[in-house]
């Protein structure tokens, strides 16, 4: 138990350490100032000063004047009034005493403040959750649910601390990814499963697969003709960077780092697998060791290609809901670049899944026991 205490707190201690905006932190605030004379305020709603409804144009709009106390920026302890529906926003929220917001303050040229709530702050049930994820992780991993935890930190440092601002650098997305996931591979396996020949090859094995991944995609991409700007995100970086970024290698970049996520269960477990079919029969010859952990793989192949296309379905809903109504033909719509994208990030990553369990399993067949 005082392991587990000691694991969590240094857990916590780390995250709660983690730089994660630092990169960006200096030049965003320089963009504020020179650029946009913006500035971000936090507040929380104490009073609902007037609410009703008005018809702009033809549309119902619920406007509310609001009092906010600001917690956080140069007007802090300052109470403000914000007005909220007199112009039509998509989703606009009817905010309540309590919420806590944030506020765009700056000045017309007349020097008149203007306030705009932007967003609610989301900050406290989200740390609320993690917290909730991270104590469940211990209670029922463990130590070894610790260390996994641990690993996912280094995880998100890699990708906050190193890939991203890299690829924002302008630097090739491809290679970086590949740097960043050699880097990721080894810290989370070795910390989550331990030092042994078990974890070494699911590493071996993973790397291997992720390797055809990352061939696929490029051959894919290239193929099927994708820009990697079917995305709004895309079209707004490529802008902000001035082209300086390269979108197809982002959208490379991706395909690789998320179908790494998914092959850590795979090859563990199946070399795991091999691991206690072997300590079960010691005398099971390699080639049946071989059979044996592949009619248990082919399971895990049919569960994870289920899973890892029902997560993409569900990240790309909205997208989808779009051509449910739509009058042209399906052959039409999958070959629209932001659905023929998410079929080669499902496909090719699912292809890597199907790869990743005959690789690990002829690995550790061949591998695991030999002196």
């Amino acid at each position: 138990m005082k392991k587990l205490l000691v694991c969590f707190l240094f857990f916590i201690l780390i995250f709660s350490c983690l730089p994660i905006n630092y990169v960006w932190s200096q030049e965003t605030e320089e963009t504020e100032i020179s650029l946009l004379q913006e500035e971000l305020l936090e507040g929380k709603v104490i009073g609902i000063l007037d609410e009703k409804s008005m018809i702009r144009d033809g549309e119902k709009l619920l406007y509310q004047e609001l009092q906010v106390r600001v917690s956080k920026g140069s007007l802090a302890s300052e109470e403000i009034r914000v007005e909220v529906g007199d112009i039509s926003v998509v989703g606009q929220p009817k905010y309540q005493v309590g919420d806590e917001v944030v506020i765009s303050y700056s000045q017309d040229f007349e020097g008149k403040n203007i306030f705009i709530i932007t967003d609610f702050v989301r900050r406290k049930p989200l740390v609320w959750l993690f917290l909730v994820f991270a104590v469940l992780a211990l209670i029922v991993g463990q130590w070894r649910g610790g260390m996994s935890l641990l690993g996912l930190i280094i995880s998100l440092a890699v990708i906050f601390l190193f890939i991203l601002p890299r690829i924002y650098q302008g630097e090739d997305p491809i290679v970086i990814a590949i740097i960043g996931s050699l880097i990721i591979i080894p810290a989370t396996f070795l910390l989550s499963h331990g030092l042994n020949r078990k974890t070494l090859i699911a590493m071996a094995g993973t790397l291997i697969a992720l390797l055809i991944v990352g061939l696929l995609s490029r051959f894919f991409i290239e193929l099927t003709k994708l820009t990697g700007y079917a995305s709004e995100e895309a079209a707004f970086l490529h802008l902000a960077k001035q082209g300086q970024i390269n979108m197809r290698g982002i959208l490379l970049a991706g395909i690789v780092i998320g179908t790494l996520g998914v092959l850590d269960d795979i090859t563990v477990s199946q070399a795991a697998i091999v691991q206690q079919l072997k300590e079960a029969n010691p005398k099971m010859k390699t080639k049946e060791l071989f059979k044996r952990a592949m009619n248990v793989g082919q399971d895990h192949i049919a569960s994870m290609i289920n899973t890892l296309v029902l997560v993409y379905t569900g990240a790309a809903l909205p997208l989808m809901l779009l051509f449910i109504d739509n009058p042209r033909p399906f052959s039409e719509i999958i070959n629209y670049q932001m659905i023929a994208e998410e079929i080669v990030r499902t496909l090719v990553g699912s292809i890597g899944l199907i790869l990743a369990v005959p690789i690990t399993t002829i690995l550790a067949s061949r591998i695991l026991f030999k002196k």
